[in-house]
Protein backbone atom coordinates (compact mmCIF):
# COMPACT_ATOMS: atom_id res chain seq x y z
CA UNK A 1 0.00 0.00 0.00
CA UNK A 2 1.18 3.47 -1.10
CA UNK A 3 1.98 6.42 1.71
CA UNK A 4 1.28 9.67 1.24
CA UNK A 5 -0.95 12.10 -0.71
CA UNK A 6 0.17 11.65 -4.33
CA UNK A 7 -1.68 10.61 -7.05
CA UNK A 8 -0.88 7.16 -6.78
CA UNK A 9 -1.24 7.18 -2.86
CA UNK A 10 -3.39 4.53 -1.05
CA UNK A 11 -5.72 7.73 0.59
CA UNK A 12 -5.82 9.73 -3.47
CA UNK A 13 -7.59 6.21 -4.83
CA UNK A 14 -9.73 5.02 -1.66
CA UNK A 15 -13.03 6.54 -2.81
CA UNK A 16 -14.15 2.96 -2.56
CA UNK A 17 -13.60 1.86 0.42
CA UNK A 18 -14.89 5.45 1.61
CA UNK A 19 -18.53 4.78 -0.32
CA UNK A 20 -18.95 1.49 1.61
CA UNK A 21 -18.48 2.87 5.20
CA UNK A 22 -21.10 5.10 4.74
CA UNK A 23 -23.79 2.29 3.68
CA UNK A 24 -22.04 0.28 7.32
CA UNK A 25 -22.22 3.32 9.41
CA UNK A 26 -25.75 3.00 10.26
CA UNK A 27 -25.12 -0.49 11.49
CA UNK A 28 -21.50 0.94 13.90
CA UNK A 29 -23.49 3.39 15.13
CA UNK A 30 -26.62 0.98 16.28
CA UNK A 31 -23.59 -0.88 17.63
CA UNK A 32 -21.72 1.48 19.64
CA UNK A 33 -25.08 2.54 21.25
CA UNK A 34 -26.30 -0.42 22.09
CA UNK A 35 -22.81 -1.01 23.20
CA UNK A 36 -23.02 1.59 25.71
CA UNK A 37 -26.07 0.62 27.21
CA UNK A 38 -24.74 -2.42 28.09
CA UNK A 39 -21.62 -1.27 29.65
CA UNK A 40 -23.62 1.30 31.77
CA UNK A 41 -22.08 4.64 30.07
CA UNK A 42 -18.37 4.54 31.88
CA UNK A 43 -15.82 7.73 32.38
CA UNK A 44 -13.93 6.37 29.65
CA UNK A 45 -14.24 4.77 26.44
CA UNK A 46 -11.50 2.42 24.75
CA UNK A 47 -11.85 1.72 20.41
CA UNK A 48 -9.14 0.66 18.36
CA UNK A 49 -9.56 0.43 14.25
CA UNK A 50 -8.13 -2.72 13.20
CA UNK A 51 -6.61 -2.09 9.78
CA UNK A 52 -6.86 0.99 9.84
CA UNK A 53 -4.92 2.43 6.95
CA UNK A 54 -4.01 6.09 6.07
CA UNK A 55 -5.49 8.69 5.08
CA UNK A 56 -9.21 10.46 5.34
CA UNK A 57 -10.92 6.95 5.71
CA UNK A 58 -9.30 6.53 8.93
CA UNK A 59 -10.89 9.67 10.15
CA UNK A 60 -14.04 9.19 8.84
CA UNK A 61 -14.97 5.70 10.90
CA UNK A 62 -12.74 7.21 14.14
CA UNK A 63 -15.24 10.29 13.80
CA UNK A 64 -18.56 8.28 13.54
CA UNK A 65 -17.69 6.30 16.78
CA UNK A 66 -16.92 9.47 18.84
CA UNK A 67 -19.52 11.46 17.69
CA UNK A 68 -21.66 8.50 18.21
CA UNK A 69 -20.21 8.09 22.05
CA UNK A 70 -20.74 11.66 22.84
CA UNK A 71 -23.95 12.27 21.48
CA UNK A 72 -25.15 9.16 23.74
CA UNK A 73 -23.55 10.11 26.73
CA UNK A 74 -25.75 14.04 25.88
CA UNK A 75 -29.25 12.18 25.69
CA UNK A 76 -28.74 10.60 28.41
CA UNK A 77 -27.50 13.96 30.72
CA UNK A 78 -24.65 11.85 31.55
CA UNK A 79 -21.01 13.79 31.62
CA UNK A 80 -18.83 13.24 28.44
CA UNK A 81 -16.45 10.40 28.61
CA UNK A 82 -12.50 10.74 27.54
CA UNK A 83 -12.72 8.26 24.41
CA UNK A 84 -9.16 6.48 23.85
CA UNK A 85 -8.68 5.45 19.92
CA UNK A 86 -6.19 3.22 18.86
CA UNK A 87 -5.43 3.12 14.98
CA UNK A 88 -4.38 -0.28 14.41
CA UNK A 89 -1.83 -1.56 11.00
CA UNK A 90 1.10 -3.26 9.81
CA UNK A 91 4.48 -1.38 11.10
CA UNK A 92 4.98 -0.50 6.97
CA UNK A 93 1.76 1.59 6.92
CA UNK A 94 1.89 5.21 6.78
CA UNK A 95 0.58 6.80 10.11
CA UNK A 96 2.50 9.66 9.73
CA UNK A 97 -0.63 11.16 7.02
CA UNK A 98 -3.41 10.28 9.49
CA UNK A 99 -1.71 11.51 12.18
CA UNK A 100 -1.53 15.16 10.62
CA UNK A 101 -5.22 14.76 10.49
CA UNK A 102 -5.58 14.10 13.91
CA UNK A 103 -5.72 17.64 15.12
CA UNK A 104 -8.17 19.00 13.19
CA UNK A 105 -10.66 16.23 14.44
CA UNK A 106 -9.85 16.73 17.71
CA UNK A 107 -10.44 20.69 17.80
CA UNK A 108 -13.36 20.14 15.75
CA UNK A 109 -14.86 17.08 18.08
CA UNK A 110 -13.95 19.67 21.07
CA UNK A 111 -15.87 22.47 19.62
CA UNK A 112 -18.91 20.45 18.38
CA UNK A 113 -19.28 18.06 20.81
CA UNK A 114 -17.26 19.05 23.94
CA UNK A 115 -15.38 15.76 23.56
CA UNK A 116 -12.02 14.43 24.02
CA UNK A 117 -10.55 12.12 22.02
CA UNK A 118 -7.06 10.84 22.32
CA UNK A 119 -5.13 9.37 19.31
CA UNK A 120 -2.16 6.84 19.17
CA UNK A 121 -1.20 4.37 16.45
CA UNK A 122 -0.38 0.60 17.32
CA UNK A 123 1.75 -1.10 14.39
CA UNK A 124 1.38 -4.63 14.69
CA UNK A 125 -0.76 -7.73 12.86
CA UNK A 126 -4.41 -7.93 14.72
CA UNK A 127 -3.84 -11.71 14.42
CA UNK A 128 -2.02 -11.36 17.60
CA UNK A 129 -2.50 -9.75 20.71
CA UNK A 130 -1.98 -5.71 20.14
CA UNK A 131 -3.77 -3.82 23.48
CA UNK A 132 -3.96 -5.12 27.67
CA UNK A 133 -6.41 -7.75 28.74
CA UNK A 134 -10.07 -6.37 29.09
CA UNK A 135 -9.35 -2.88 27.86
CA UNK A 136 -11.37 -2.53 25.18
CA UNK A 137 -15.06 -1.52 24.58
CA UNK A 138 -15.80 -1.48 21.28
CA UNK A 139 -13.96 -3.07 18.19
CA UNK A 140 -14.01 -1.97 14.47
CA UNK A 141 -12.32 -3.13 11.39
CA UNK A 142 -13.33 -2.68 7.48
CA UNK A 143 -11.96 -3.93 4.68
CA UNK A 144 -8.97 -6.21 6.27
CA UNK A 145 -10.24 -9.38 7.61
CA UNK A 146 -9.72 -11.01 3.86
CA UNK A 147 -6.15 -10.31 3.95
CA UNK A 148 -4.54 -13.69 5.41
CA UNK A 149 -1.93 -13.32 7.95
CA UNK A 150 0.31 -15.57 5.26
CA UNK A 151 0.19 -17.45 2.36
CA UNK A 152 -1.16 -21.15 2.79
CA UNK A 153 0.65 -24.06 2.60
CA UNK A 154 0.05 -26.83 -0.04
CA UNK A 155 -0.34 -24.34 -3.16
CA UNK A 156 2.83 -26.17 -4.98
CA UNK A 157 0.70 -26.93 -7.80
CA UNK A 158 -1.19 -23.45 -8.39
CA UNK A 159 1.28 -22.15 -11.13
CA UNK A 160 -1.47 -20.92 -13.35
CA UNK A 161 -3.06 -18.22 -11.10
CA UNK A 162 -2.16 -16.19 -8.58
CA UNK A 163 -5.67 -17.61 -6.04
CA UNK A 164 -8.42 -19.63 -6.45
CA UNK A 165 -9.15 -19.92 -10.72
CA UNK A 166 -11.55 -22.28 -12.04
CA UNK A 167 -10.95 -25.08 -13.04
CA UNK A 168 -8.13 -25.47 -9.62
CA UNK A 169 -6.39 -28.70 -8.15
CA UNK A 170 -8.53 -29.32 -6.12
CA UNK A 171 -5.79 -29.20 -2.74
CA UNK A 172 -5.86 -25.11 -3.51
CA UNK A 173 -9.24 -24.58 -2.08
CA UNK A 174 -8.91 -26.40 0.99
CA UNK A 175 -5.65 -24.47 1.60
CA UNK A 176 -7.22 -21.29 1.39
CA UNK A 177 -9.97 -21.87 3.75
CA UNK A 178 -8.03 -23.44 6.34
CA UNK A 179 -5.62 -20.56 6.47
CA UNK A 180 -8.91 -18.30 6.56
CA UNK A 181 -10.42 -20.78 9.57
CA UNK A 182 -7.26 -20.76 11.39
CA UNK A 183 -6.53 -16.83 11.08
CA UNK A 184 -10.02 -15.68 11.75
CA UNK A 185 -10.19 -18.37 14.97
CA UNK A 186 -6.64 -16.83 16.30
CA UNK A 187 -8.59 -13.17 15.52
CA UNK A 188 -11.54 -13.56 17.83
CA UNK A 189 -9.59 -15.64 20.43
CA UNK A 190 -6.87 -12.12 20.27
CA UNK A 191 -9.66 -9.71 20.92
CA UNK A 192 -11.76 -12.04 23.19
CA UNK A 193 -8.80 -11.13 25.39
CA UNK A 194 -8.61 -7.70 24.98
CA UNK A 195 -12.29 -7.35 24.93
CA UNK A 196 -14.20 -5.88 28.59
CA UNK A 197 -17.42 -8.14 29.28
CA UNK A 198 -20.47 -6.60 27.23
CA UNK A 199 -18.13 -5.08 24.24
CA UNK A 200 -19.27 -5.12 20.73
CA UNK A 201 -17.46 -6.11 17.52
CA UNK A 202 -18.00 -4.33 13.92
CA UNK A 203 -16.18 -6.65 11.27
CA UNK A 204 -16.95 -5.51 7.49
CA UNK A 205 -15.63 -7.54 4.58
CA UNK A 206 -15.26 -9.15 1.06
CA UNK A 207 -16.85 -12.04 1.61
CA UNK A 208 -19.45 -14.23 -1.34
CA UNK A 209 -22.64 -15.16 -1.53
CA UNK A 210 -21.75 -18.51 -3.53
CA UNK A 211 -21.65 -21.27 -1.11
CA UNK A 212 -20.72 -23.43 -4.16
CA UNK A 213 -16.43 -23.60 -4.13
CA UNK A 214 -16.60 -24.64 -8.23
CA UNK A 215 -18.70 -21.29 -8.85
CA UNK A 216 -16.33 -19.43 -11.71
CA UNK A 217 -17.98 -16.40 -10.24
CA UNK A 218 -16.37 -16.63 -6.63
CA UNK A 219 -13.26 -14.99 -7.02
CA UNK A 220 -13.67 -13.58 -10.64
CA UNK A 221 -10.72 -10.15 -9.97
CA UNK A 222 -7.95 -12.40 -9.16
CA UNK A 223 -9.02 -15.16 -12.06
CA UNK A 224 -8.62 -11.79 -14.37
CA UNK A 225 -5.25 -10.47 -12.54
CA UNK A 226 -3.90 -14.10 -13.13
CA UNK A 227 -4.74 -13.83 -17.03
CA UNK A 228 -2.71 -10.97 -17.07
CA UNK A 229 0.15 -12.09 -15.18
CA UNK A 230 0.30 -15.13 -17.57
CA UNK A 231 0.15 -13.21 -20.58
CA UNK A 232 2.69 -10.64 -19.17
CA UNK A 233 5.23 -13.58 -18.49
CA UNK A 234 4.63 -15.14 -21.99
CA UNK A 235 5.74 -12.10 -23.66
CA UNK A 236 8.83 -12.04 -21.08
CA UNK A 237 7.99 -9.19 -19.14
CA UNK A 238 7.35 -10.84 -15.69
CA UNK A 239 9.46 -14.05 -14.82
CA UNK A 240 7.63 -17.17 -15.48
CA UNK A 241 9.19 -18.80 -12.26
CA UNK A 242 8.66 -15.92 -9.70
CA UNK A 243 4.80 -16.12 -10.85
CA UNK A 244 3.79 -19.69 -11.01
CA UNK A 245 5.27 -19.78 -7.69
CA UNK A 246 3.58 -16.65 -6.27
CA UNK A 247 -0.34 -16.78 -5.05
CA UNK A 248 -2.39 -14.09 -3.02
CA UNK A 249 -3.08 -14.02 0.99
CA UNK A 250 -6.32 -13.52 0.51
CA UNK A 251 -9.51 -15.19 1.24
CA UNK A 252 -13.43 -13.73 0.50
CA UNK A 253 -15.50 -16.41 3.06
CA UNK A 254 -19.55 -17.09 2.49
CA UNK A 255 -21.60 -16.61 5.73
CA UNK A 256 -21.46 -20.78 6.49
CA UNK A 257 -18.11 -20.57 6.47
CA UNK A 258 -18.18 -17.50 8.91
CA UNK A 259 -20.39 -18.69 11.36
CA UNK A 260 -18.87 -22.09 11.85
CA UNK A 261 -15.34 -20.47 12.80
CA UNK A 262 -17.19 -18.14 15.51
CA UNK A 263 -19.24 -21.08 16.75
CA UNK A 264 -16.51 -23.06 17.01
CA UNK A 265 -14.08 -20.84 18.73
CA UNK A 266 -16.92 -19.94 20.92
CA UNK A 267 -15.70 -16.20 22.60
CA UNK A 268 -17.93 -13.77 20.67
CA UNK A 269 -22.18 -14.45 20.16
CA UNK A 270 -23.35 -13.27 16.66
CA UNK A 271 -25.90 -10.69 16.68
CA UNK A 272 -26.48 -9.64 13.25
CA UNK A 273 -24.59 -10.92 9.78
CA UNK A 274 -25.67 -8.67 6.86
CA UNK A 275 -24.53 -9.28 3.41
CA UNK A 276 -24.96 -7.16 0.19
CA UNK A 277 -23.51 -6.18 -2.89
CA UNK A 278 -21.81 -3.21 -3.60
CA UNK A 279 -21.34 -1.49 -7.18
CA UNK A 280 -17.35 -1.39 -7.66
CA UNK A 281 -17.09 1.80 -10.05
CA UNK A 282 -15.59 1.83 -13.23
CA UNK A 283 -15.61 5.68 -13.07
CA UNK A 284 -15.70 7.90 -9.71
CA UNK A 285 -16.46 11.69 -10.27
CA UNK A 286 -15.52 13.41 -7.30
CA UNK A 287 -16.20 17.13 -7.20
CA UNK A 288 -14.77 19.53 -4.01
CA UNK A 289 -15.90 17.82 -0.90
CA UNK A 290 -14.98 18.14 3.06
CA UNK A 291 -15.37 15.03 4.93
CA UNK A 292 -18.77 14.64 5.71
CA UNK A 293 -19.43 14.64 1.98
CA UNK A 294 -20.47 11.35 0.42
CA UNK A 295 -19.01 10.68 -3.41
CA UNK A 296 -20.99 10.10 -6.08
CA UNK A 297 -19.97 7.03 -8.08
CA UNK A 298 -20.72 6.50 -11.69
CA UNK A 299 -20.55 2.75 -13.97
CA UNK A 300 -18.93 3.45 -17.09
CA UNK A 301 -21.39 3.96 -20.01
CA UNK A 302 -20.55 1.41 -22.05
CA UNK A 303 -20.24 -1.75 -19.30
CA UNK A 304 -22.50 -3.31 -16.37
CA UNK A 305 -20.70 -2.35 -13.00
CA UNK A 306 -19.21 -5.17 -10.85
CA UNK A 307 -20.26 -5.99 -7.78
CA UNK A 308 -18.28 -7.32 -4.26
CA UNK A 309 -20.30 -9.19 -2.23
CA UNK A 310 -19.64 -7.72 1.61
CA UNK A 311 -20.17 -9.43 4.91
CA UNK A 312 -20.75 -7.09 8.10
CA UNK A 313 -20.34 -8.89 11.53
CA UNK A 314 -22.13 -7.51 14.74
CA UNK A 315 -20.71 -9.93 17.55
CA UNK A 316 -20.82 -9.02 21.19
CA UNK A 317 -18.07 -10.84 23.47
CA UNK A 318 -19.80 -13.91 24.67
CA UNK A 319 -20.56 -14.45 28.82
CA UNK A 320 -18.51 -17.41 28.67
CA UNK A 321 -15.21 -15.25 28.33
CA UNK A 322 -16.07 -12.35 30.26
CA UNK A 323 -13.81 -12.82 33.25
Amino acid sequence: MKGGTGDHSYATNSHYQRSVFFEIQPMVIESVREMLVNVDFPGCIKVVDLGCSTGQNTVLAMSAIAYTILESYQQMSKNPPEIDCYLNDLPENDFNTTFKLIPSFQEKLKREAKGKCFVSGVPGSFYRRLLPRKSLHFVHSAFSIHWLSKIPNGLESNTKSIHIKYPYPPNVYKSYLNQFKNDFSCFLKMRSEETVHNGHMVLTFVGRKVSDTLSKDCFQVWSLLSDCLLDLASEGFVNKSVMESFNMPFYNPNEEEVREVILKEGSFDINKIEKFDHVVPYKIDREEEDEDQSLRLEAGQDASPNHCSLLILEMQLSNRCST
